[in-house]
């Protein structure tokens, strides 16, 4: 299984919704903090399995919440460009995408 990294921005994204759900309910911001987790670890153990969302981008869903992880496959890593709201505009993430 590959090593992640989270883009900054990235991480923030995580952190304010975990937060978020949390002050729901701390087991709703437990659950959704697990299900990203869950999509990580997918990722990074077969990470040539998802869809691209945009070259070389790809997108793991959640099934359980309206979220979904953007990450690029490189070498030595995952790394996550957006922890990313479905509802949100799609492309606001696209300016993480690394420079070839």
């Amino acid at each position: 299984m590959k090593a992640h990294a989270l883009h900054p921005e990235a991480d923030a994204e995580y952190e304010t919704a975990v937060r978020h759900y949390a002050s729901i309910t701390p087991q709703l911001g437990n659950r959704f903090f697990d299900e990203i987790e869950r999509l990580i670890a997918e990722a990074c153990a077969m990470p040539k399995v998802f869809r691209f969302i945009r070259r070389p981008a790809r997108r793991v869903l959640s099934g359980e919440f309206p979220y979904g992880i953007v990450y690029v496959d490189q070498s030595d890593r995952i790394w996550i460009l957006a922890v990313m709201h479905l509802h949100r505009a799609p492309d606001y993430w696209q300016h993480r995408l690394p420079h070839a």
